[in-house]
């Protein structure tokens, strides 16, 4: 077992602890934030691969003091690979999404404590918090445990919208928690009803007994189950229903809060679309109801950013509509389209962090996102206002970075499986995208300054702009050399389609 993989975990709640308890002493939660954030991408390229078995359960087959006494019916029974604890897996897909969970908490944090006057050791606590349940989520092999920093999470984004002190955070945060009052057990009554037929909840136990035969996975109550998460990933992560509440929450977040939120959901969504995949792959209606839902996701999300006149809100449902390409990649099933599926959900944490922390930059200078309201910003930051302008043209796919790849590979794989149809409506939402960022860019930057129109601060803290130049520049190498990211996706997709 390697010791540094709960570690990923238990540092992060650990630091989020003390931020809560030392909130007050401004100096101390400056310095404890910055110094974990600044290791948290490092643990995951220290780690190695392998599993971790709390309180050191491991299966019987990988005990070789207890295995070899033991008879041969044991041995050729389900028990001998039993997983009796929780167990955390951790392989080159689980690192590359951790590093880049790691990267945007990092520069949240950096971000968050620069911005504001009084460093809150509440909100550093929640954005650690919510990091930590996304870290076990994509980490754990256990569903029930999955569910429980599910909810964890979930509570963390409300604390950070809470915390943000925008106008109508309370009753978005309020909106959120009801309808995740009905969502979220519906999750956990999915997760009963395996455990019920299968009477495990570790999920390498539950696909095991479904390809041995140790269960029927044509039962009625499998489907219903498959259903129950599926309505469950919709929620955590924003799909329709849940698109317009899912933006409201990025909107009334701060930006550096939004930046991290929607990191949140899209490795949420990543980690329970491939818990998913694994167990109900041998269910054709429940891949395709991942891409129609994906599909209705994007199409809704896009078009409705394009009707928008807040510029929060308008980046709200274009983050919403951009998780539709990570849905229909991981749904369609396919080698090639699961891997742009994951390489997107990569793309996406990235540049989406990058055009809430660019597009932040006007809020935090003129205290306003409505775009009628704003104008001739260029005049004041034009190097950062080309930043800005670059985050969007990667949103929307522009070559070479690293979205344009992602979308020409999730294109090709649409084709490749007979659904050029889908490739058609990729194309043609991309186009709606840029078109949306140039509109609501041009309204803040080219045109002419309004009457009356007042700064509140006529600069940018330095540390927003490195995170700026960083995302970007991590942008730029995975669409010069995407095999980078690719590459680590093998060995997960061989396992999801054999």
């Amino acid at each position: 077992m390697n010791p540094l993989i709960p570690v990923m975990v238990v540092l992060l709640i650990l630091c989020a602890l003390l931020l809560n308890l030392l909130h007050g002493r401004d100096r101390t939660v400056k310095v404890l934030a910055v110094a974990v954030a600044i290791v948290l991408p490092v643990i995951p390229l220290l780690a190695g691969y392998g599993a971790h078995y709390f309180g050191g359960y491991a299966p019987l087959s990988e005990n070789s003091a207890i295995a070899s006494g033991l008879p041969d019916s044991v041995k050729s029974s389900y028990l001998y690979s039993f997983h009796p604890g929780i167990t955390y897996l951790f392989g080159s897909a689980q690192r590359i999404f951790l590093f880049i969970l790691s990267i945007v908490a990092f520069l949240a944090v950096l971000t968050s404590l620069n911005e504001v006057r009084k460093p809150s050791g509440v909100y550093a606590f929640l954005m650690f918090m919510g990091t930590a349940a996304v870290t076990a989520i994509v980490l754990t092999d256990d569903i029930f445990n999955l569910y429980v920093f599910f909810e964890i999470a979930a509570l963390a984004q409300v604390g950070v919208i809470l915390c943000s002190g925008v106008e109508r955070s309370y009753e978005t945060a309020l909106k959120y928690m009801m309808i995740g009052g009905v969502a979220a057990p519906m999750l956990l009554l999915g997760v009963a009803i395996l455990l019920a037929l299968t009477g495990n909840v570790n999920i390498s136990d539950i696909v095991f007994s479904m390809r041995s035969g140790l269960v029927n996975p044509g039962s009625p109550l499998f489907l219903l189950a498959s259903s129950l998460i599926l309505f469950g990933w919709l929620y955590g992560t924003g799909l329709p229903p849940f698109h317009t509440i899912k933006s409201a929450v990025y909107s009334r977040a701060l930006p550096h809060g939004a930046a991290l939120l929607q990191a949140f959901s899209v490795f949420t969504f990543t980690a329970l679309a491939l818990v998913i995949l694994r167990m109900f792959y041998h269910m054709p209606l429940v891949r395709w109801a991942m891409v129609f839902f994906s599909l209705a996701g994007m199409v809704l999300g896009i078009s409705m950013a394009l009707m928008q006149t807040d510029l929060r809100r308008m980046i709200g449902f274009l983050a919403v509509g951009e998780l539709g390409y990570i849905g229909i990649g991981l749904g369609l099933g396919t080698a090639a389209s699961i891997s742009a599926g994951l390489f997107q959900a990569v793309n996406e944490a990235l540049i989406t962090a990058c055009i809430f922390l660019g597009f932040g930059t006007i809020f935090y200078m003129t205290g306003r996102s409505d775009p009628e309201r704003i104008g001739g910003l260029i005049a004041y930051k034009p190097g950062l206002a080309g930043l800005v302008m670059l985050s969007g043209f990667i949103m929307a796919g522009v070559p070479p970075f690293n979205v344009f790849q992602s979308k020409l590979m999730l294109i090709q794989a649409s084709i490749q499986a007979g659904f050029p149809e889908l490739g058609v409506v990729m194309i043609l939402l991309s186009i709606v995208t840029f078109m949306t960022f140039l509109r609501a860019f041009y309204s803040v930057y080219l045109r002419p300054e309004p009457e009356g129109m007042e700064l509140e601060s006529e600069s940018v803290p330095r540390s927003t702009v490195f995170s700026l130049v960083v995302l970007i520049l991590i942008c730029t190498a995975l669409g010069v050399a995407p095999w980078i990211a690719t590459s680590q996706f093998t060995s997960l997709i061989q396992g999801l389609i054999i």
